[in-house]
């Protein structure tokens, strides 16, 4: 949490004047919904930067975004110091860093949503959740199946039940009122069912016992929820599979007032064994018809069985508790979904957190980079290491596939590719024996591919030896650009455990510059289904400015504009060297 409160003052934008306050977390600036602040932009990357607090003071840094951020106007890259009255710019956004608000604010924490969008700025999810519903007509209920052969049966779909106040319309209000009073103060499914069952033995004095069967969402196996019993030194609550499964296919509630002289009944072993005199099931139906489970009661005294008025009166708590059941399993799956979501963020701060935050400072040379995952994380690597003679090692990387398991492995290549960078003398041995680590540490079907260019800035060279990766792009003033170690690149990593790797030498002259990128570059597909292709990256860089700092971000607007708003399939990430003089 923030110690030291401070605000951002909007003044650019469509929410120009609204003041929000940094009250608490680290609060990211961006165009996904899982930032604090959402800005609805597609000149925004989806995370594109973020301030924290650091004993009182206030840092902004930017998240390796496509188009920068800037504090008074000047690009900043890793963390800069917030003061009175700095300027935020985030693209078209601008903000004022403030200490003391004189005005009402917005809190941004860690656990809420900021749109800053074309229609002003909202404290979400909660209240765009309760517009977006408040006007949706619910499916109606499906459509009653034929009247099954037991004793008594009627259908169970909410919408045709309503509370039937034709019969015992005193005690259908007073179990419905008791029944809506009590889930009104549980949310969680493991603790409506309970509620449910025990306010219906209160309605139904003859009841023995009952339960709760519902489907798992994940194999449709039918399994008890929840039972209950009369009889507390009895823990076994009778289940019968042929009144469950009569009631779920048919959509119909069952009533037998006496399940031994019931013919339809006659032929189950299991409910002869149960000795149960009397029972009603009912289906439990969601909005749109589908059965979630079932609602049983039965009894084991023949002088008090169930009839018609009871199983009407059950039809019409089981419409309610199908409703109850269904939200509880929304309000689970919702809870689930948050904490994923809220796994992914951090997840996501962890892996930015392994990429360089600054561009490596050697004379002579400038340097640009450009990252950006497909999903919240990914499988894209850069890295700048230097090496203790003095040389710096550029390292780009892409681990195959997507999300959770190639972050886990990118991970892992971070940590096992510095190490080899300090303990062999050159770019090939680097790669050889990271290959050998990788191949023995059993990556199944994955692979990776991997570039390391060492740069000597004394000698104007870089050594460049490729595991498979896609070959940079050298361009020269006055010269075609061209792809270089085509040849001379090997197997990706983790293939072949005794690949030897070999590297060729890249000598540059000032203005010459190095691009290396990942597939998601080139294998951007537009509306048509063309890849952006190598060539593309070529002509880019051909037509492009001198400077890689500004050439980074005119090849990713390239390729934002070639997609025409299709989505991003693959992680993208860009890093290029120009020497200066």
């Amino acid at each position: 949490m923030f110690s030291t409160v401070a605000f951002l003052k909007v003044i650019q934008g469509s929410s120009s004047g609204q003041v929000l306050a940094l009250t608490g977390g680290k609060v990211v600036l961006g165009r996904h919904p899982s930032c604090q602040i959402v800005l609805d932009n597609a000149s925004v990357s989806r995370q594109h930067a973020q301030i924290v607090e650091d004993d009182g003071i206030f840092l902004v840094e930017d998240l390796h975004s496509r188009n920068g951020t800037q504090v008074n106007r000047q690009s900043i890259r890793g963390r800069t110091e917030l003061r009175e009255g700095d300027e935020i710019r985030v693209c078209d956004y601008a903000f004022v860093f403030m200490r003391k608000a004189s005005g009402p604010s917005i809190p941004v924490t860690a656990d809420s949503r900021i749109f800053a969008g074309p229609a002003g700025v909202e404290i979400s999810p909660s209240a765009a959740g309760n517009l977006a519903g408040s006007d949706q007509d619910l499916p109606a209920a499906a459509e009653s199946l034929k009247n099954s052969a037991v004793l008594a049966s009627m259908s169970a779909g909410s919408s045709e039940q309503g509370l039937r106040l034709n019969i015992r319309p005193e005690a259908k209000l007073r179990a419905i009122l008791e029944i809506s009073m009590a889930l009104g103060k549980v949310v969680k499914l493991a603790d409506m069912l309970p509620v449910i069952l025990k306010s219906l033995f209160k309605i139904f004095p003859q009841a023995d016992s009952g339960f709760v069967l519902l489907k798992d969402n994940n194999s449709d196996t039918l399994r008890v929820r929840a039972s209950h019993t009369r009889r507390p030194e009895d823990d076994d609550v009778p289940v019968s599979m042929t009144v469950v499964r009569q009631a779920m296919e048919s959509g119909q509630a069952i009533l037998s007032a006496d399940v031994g002289d019931d013919r339809r009944f006659q032929s189950s072993e299991s409910l002869a064994e149960m000795q149960l005199r009397s029972l009603m099931c009912t289906p439990l139906i969601d909005t749109s018809g589908r059965a979630l489970g079932v609602l049983q009661l039965s009894t084991l005294d023949i002088s008090q069985p169930f009839n018609s008025d009871d199983l009407d009166l059950l039809v019409s708590v089981g419409a309610q508790a199908g409703l109850a059941v269904e939200n509880g399993a929304m309000h689970e799956s919702l809870l689930k979904q948050r904490d994923f979501d809220r796994d992914m963020e951090i997840a996501a701060q962890v892996q930015l957190s392994f990429l360089p935050s600054t561009a490596p400072v050697v004379a002579g040379y400038e340097f640009a980079d450009y990252y950006e995952a497909a999903q919240s994380i990914g499988g894209d690597y850069f890295d700048y290491v230097r090496i203790p003679d003095g040389r710096l090692a550029v390292v780009i990387g892409d681990v195959s596939g997507k999300g959770i398991p190639a972050a886990l492995l990118m991970a892992r290549l971070h940590a096992s590719c510095r190490y080899h960078l300090f303990s062999a003398s050159s770019a090939e041995g680097a790669l050889t024996s990271l290959n050998f680590e990788m191949s023995d540490s059993g990556l199944g079907y994955r692979f990776i591919t991997l570039s390391i260019a060492i740069l000597d800035p004394t000698r104007h060279e870089i050594q460049l030896a490729s595991a498979g990766h896609l070959p940079p792009i050298v361009r020269r003033p006055g010269r075609r650009s061209e792809f270089v170690g085509v040849r001379e690149s090997g197997m990706p990593l983790g293939v072949m455990a005794d690949q030897k790797y070999d590297s060729f030498i890249i000598r540059l002259e000032p203005n010459d510059a190095v691009i290396f990128y990942t597939d998601g570059i080139t294998e951007a597909l537009n509306p048509s289904s063309q890849l952006f292709a190598k060539e593309r990256v070529r002509t880019v860089i051909d037509e492009g400015p001198e400077s890689v700092e500004e050439l980074v971000p005119k090849l990713i607007d390239a390729v934002e504009t070639f997609r025409e708003g299709r989505s991003q399939r693959d992680d993208i990430c860009v890093t290029a060297l120009r020497r200066t003089h």
